[in-house]
């Protein structure tokens, strides 16, 4: 809960005037970011640059979690999801089945149990290494599912409103349905009330964690 105190003061201090700004200068000027900031001063077009690079990095970073999301996709279509068993290739001697109370037989009490939900993120999806010096091998359905997103991206956008203004009636519509979903479903298992509390009450003392 105490992430909300400067995630609020950030967002209406800073998200939203900007937001604002964005938006009256682009409808103002009717030119781009760059071109819009040359406009009003040309000495200042390098915030319209700076925009444009930053954007592409987030787009180079989004479009990972979204080819991750593609990934757990077509992973679900089993009949029993690969993240909530043991009994996978990937799994080790440390995993343990928390809700049906399998796996982890030759592990020790005084060993760390990991669950299969983290086994199946960071062994199958990620797959990660001993260090980093241990670059591992391609992982090819990682590669497609990127493919897919960036070829799913370019349909979205490749005749420029036309498209995009047809896309955004599911983009703008479904994530909210599946959140409402989600928020139903979330709100009526055992123990959600105690979670709501313990996600809402704010502790003041982890604001000096910068992790927070």
């Amino acid at each position: 809960g105490a992430f909300f105190i400067p995630y609020f003061i950030f967002f209406f201090t800073c998200g939203i005037p900007v937001f604002f700004l964005e938006v009256a200068l682009g409808q103002y000027t009717s030119q781009g970011s760059v071109t819009a900031w040359r406009k009003i001063c040309p000495l200042l077009q390098g915030i319209g640059l700076a925009s444009v690079v930053i954007e592409s990095y987030l787009n180079i970073y989004y479009i990972v979690i979204l080819a991750w999301a593609l990934f757990y996709l077509f992973s679900s279509f089993t009949s029993e999801l690969p993240w909530t068993t043991c009994t996978n290739s990937w799994n080790t001697e440390h995993c343990m089945d928390f809700l049906n109370g399998s796996g982890a037989r030759t592990a020790t009490p005084s060993e760390n149990f990991t669950s299969p939900v983290m086994e199946f993120w960071e062994r199958r999806v990620l797959g990660i290494t001993s260090g980093i010096h241990d670059l591992g091998a391609l992982r090819w359905e990682l590669a497609l599912c990127l493919l897919l997103a960036w070829v799913i991206c370019y349909f979205c956008i490749w005749k420029g409103v036309k498209t995009t203004g047809k896309v955004v009636y599911f983009t703008a519509t479904f994530p909210y349905l599946m959140l409402i979903i989600l928020l139903i479903r979330g709100v009526t298992l055992p123990g959600a009330s105690e979670g709501i509390i313990y996600y809402l009450k704010p502790d003041l003392l982890r604001l000096k964690d910068p992790q927070v």
